[in-house]
């Protein structure tokens, strides 16, 4: 899909996930906007909290990314289905996943919610982790 069809606010949240600036992630957030990954079934909320997210994944995860398939807009929500990638440090291979997220947005620029979806058994079985795998603390 061609680039300039996409939703801007979907291309900014992709290049968030894919630069090395947590910081970027949660500035595109409203002070109180809510991030739930809810394949590990947490919810952060507010910029510090999106942004200190984005670093710990960065952290347990190298070369963390999303690669935008396509994304809509209707009004304020955005869906997107993209891939999720990279590699859990310790573990013997790859990942990549298809993932879904759900954004709601205020004024097209901000998002007030972040709802992502995909698989956490594909992400550990394709990574060669048991099902049952955490990350150590």
């Amino acid at each position: 899909m061609n680039a300039t069809t996409l939703p801007e606010i979907a291309i900014a949240w992709a290049a968030a996930w894919n630069g090395g600036n947590a910081g970027a992630l949660g500035a595109l957030f409203t002070a109180d906007g809510a991030y739930t990954d809810h394949a590990i079934g947490a919810t952060m909320t507010g910029q510090e909290q999106i942004s200190g997210w984005k670093a710990r994944t960065d952290a347990m995860i190298d070369d963390a990314a999303v690669k935008l398939v396509t994304a809509y807009r209707s009004g304020d929500r955005v869906t997107i289905e993209a891939v999720y990638s990279g590699h859990i440090k310790g573990a013997p291979t790859p990942f990549a996943v298809p993932m879904a997220t759900l954004l709601d947005t205020r004024d097209d620029l901000l998002i007030t919610a972040d709802r992502d979806y995909y698989s956490l058994a594909a992400v550990l079985a394709q990574s060669g982790l048991p099902a049952d795998w955490t990350p150590a603390s």
